[in-house]
């Protein structure tokens, strides 16, 4: 049976399991479709908020980046799990026992404000926005390459996917679906990470592999690894070569992006108790170590890995040859990612070899003139494409290579799929219901929220042809929308007695500060050349774009407290209203009067 054949029975096979979940779960009324009728099983929530978490910046991108940066960017682990231990430890429990539907719905009750309701949407919307392009491109990468199909097709066949089980299975349905696909993508993710551990270092275990000694050279693993992408001019791989300044702000805005995300936050919306939401922030984390304690181990491996492929003579030796990749088996994968425009090769010299090396390093510069190079030849290597292509850089069998493929697509499906219905719920419990029709039947609540997610699917799809950035990239502007807008308000409503007034302009500055900072270093509304600055070169110092999150966030604690110190206290009975929420009595139960 031939790779592409293998491929489409465990796609198709998980397409239909989820297919097949939605229909079974599909939403009936508006607390099925927003909160999966509250019983949920805090193991249960902990697993499809694990799948809902693990998108594909965490399967298809990070490895990658890692990869290809090593040691600088441990911040993306260090971020995302910080930000849970955050969420479940001053968050979850709090806004379940408010007991409401969605996020603005609390920020909108809490400061006794529509319109602290209506900038609540808007950066809601914002935020899940620029993070489902992430995912869309995720979709795109791994439908393009294991249907053999274009990217752009790819994620059309991705969006319509999405459509057919979140439009019609709402919270219950995403729910079901996504304890599934943490299933699919877990199995993904560790199997091809056991075999390679097990090649290079013939540690079963990834995680302890990566300490472990590489069998070929006898040396310890990462040691290897620093020396041989030193001798090509690359910084080696243990070390931090990054602003300290720049990495220490872009870890805080992962942490506090990651509890101000709603989608995230929904899901302790679905849980019977107050307590239960706690328990299953504690059961997220146990399944997302799973794979982030992997991570790490399959980024380094992968990276020698496909050093080694490009100098098989070592790197005092003879570069791989043009001829050996087009007819060694073990260079097979190339010519298939090729295909998909995410790799690319070009022997610039004419020398019929492809020589890999960091042509910007002064040493390799001096060597390529010695020995008649004219420049690294690996002239694209996609960070996104790392996961999904590692198991045929280690030669795995077949069926490997199709569980990659369900799991890289599923991982991307189920946060889409998580960060659209957060769209849908804001634009017709928040917005039609909310603010322009009160009085709309349930019935027409629930068409409202289906087409809503309909408009942002397709929105979402268009917007991923042309990201502003790999996957996990585009994801963490993302977390630094949240970090900037929501994340604040939510802290001020719990543990503050911040007015309406502070809130309004806290959010306000927050996100449009941030989002000009990002827009200046992507372009605006992340159209191609239309920026002013790069991340290389950054506005503010050396703060990136990915890192502004954090500076946003203290923004907008600053106005939101010099605000409502200008102005009113808050009214007694919403002082009365976030005790009542924030004591600990009362924690087994939680309002639910919707």
């Amino acid at each position: 049976m031939d790779q592409f054949t293998i491929n489409l029975l465990f796609v198709g096979a998980s397409f239909a399991l989820y297919i097949g979940i939605a229909v079974w779960a599909r939403a009936g009324s508006t607390s099925e479709f927003y909160a999966a009728g509250r019983g949920v099983h805090p193991v249960t929530n902990g697993m499809a908020t694990a799948a809902d978490w693990m998108s594909a910046a965490s399967f298809i991108s990070m490895a990658g980046l890692i990869a290809f940066t090593g040691y600088d960017n441990s911040s993306f682990l260090m971020g995302w799990t910080g930000g849970y231990v955050l969420l479940a430890l001053l968050l979850a429990p709090y806004l379940r026992k408010f007991g409401k539907f969605t996020v603005s719905e609390f920020i909108g009750d809490r400061f006794y404000s529509p319109t602290a309701r209506l900038i609540a949407v808007i950066c809601l919307i914002v935020a899940s926005l620029t993070y489902v392009i992430g995912q869309m491109t995720g979709v795109g990468v791994a439908f393009g390459r294991f249907l053999e199909v274009s990217n752009t097709l790819g994620l059309l066949i991705g969006a319509v996917v999405v459509f057919a089980y979140a439009v019609f299975g709402g919270m219950k349905g995403v729910t079901y679906t996504q304890v599934a696909q943490y299933v699919v993508l877990i199995t993904a993710y560790t199997i091809p990470a056991v075999f390679i551990s097990l090649q290079v270092t013939g540690n079963p275990l990834p995680m302890f592999g990566l300490f472990s000694e590489h069998t070929a050279s006898g040396q310890p693993l990462l040691e290897r690894l620093d020396q041989i992408v030193d001798e090509l001019g690359f910084n080696e791989y243990t070390v931090h070569h990054g602003d300290t300044l720049n990495m220490v702000l872009f870890t805080l805005s992962l942490m506090i992006g990651t509890a101000g995300l709603p989608h995230v936050i929904m899901r302790f919306f679905t849980v019977p108790r107050v307590a239960d939401a706690r328990w299953s922030a504690g059961w997220a984390l146990v399944f997302i170590a799973l794979l982030y304690l992997t991570a790490p181990a399959v980024g380094a491996m992968a990276r020698l890995n496909i050093t080694e492929l490009m100098w098989p003579e070592g790197t005092d030796g003879q570069a791989v040859s043009v001829e050996q990749i087009a007819d060694d088996p073990e260079y097979d994968w190339m010519a298939t990612w090729q295909t998909t425009g995410l790799l690319g090769w070009e022997d610039k010299n004419g020398d019929g070899r492809i020589q890999y090396y960091n042509d910007a390093d002064a040493d390799m510069q001096a060597r390529a003139e010695e020995e008649g190079w004219e420049g690294n030849e690996l002239t694209n290597f996609n960070n996104d494409i790392l996961v999904l292509a590692n198991p045929e850089i280690a030669n795995l069998p077949g069926w490997v290579i199709g569980l990659v493929a369900a799991g890289g697509i599923a991982a991307a499906l189920s946060t889409a799929a998580g960060l659209l219905l957060a769209i849908s719920s804001a634009v017709s419990h928040d917005l039609v219901k909310g603010r322009f029709k009160p009085d709309i039947s349930e019935k027409g609540e629930l068409l409202s929220a289906r087409i809503a997610m309909a408009g942002s699917i397709v929105l979402a799809s268009y917007l991923g042809l042309n990201p502003p950035g790999f996957a996990a990239e585009t994801v963490a502007l993302a977390f630094g929308i949240a970090a900037a807008s929501i994340f604040p308000a939510l802290m001020m409503g719990i543990f503050t007695k911040v007015n309406n007034h502070g809130a309004v302009a806290g959010m306000l500055t927050g996100l449009i500060v941030t989002l000009v900072y990002i827009f200046l270093h992507k372009g605006w509304l992340f159209v191609p050349d239309t920026n002013s600055f790069t991340d290389a070169d950054p506005l503010l110092g050396t703060v990136k774009s990915t890192a502004f999150g954090a500076v946003g966030a203290m923004l907008n604690f600053i106005v939101a407290f010099t605000v409502s110190k200008m102005t009113t206290p808050i009214p007694q009975e919403v002082d009365d209203l976030v005790e009542s929420v924030r004591v600990p009595k009362g924690a087994a139960a939680a309002a639910a009067d919707h």
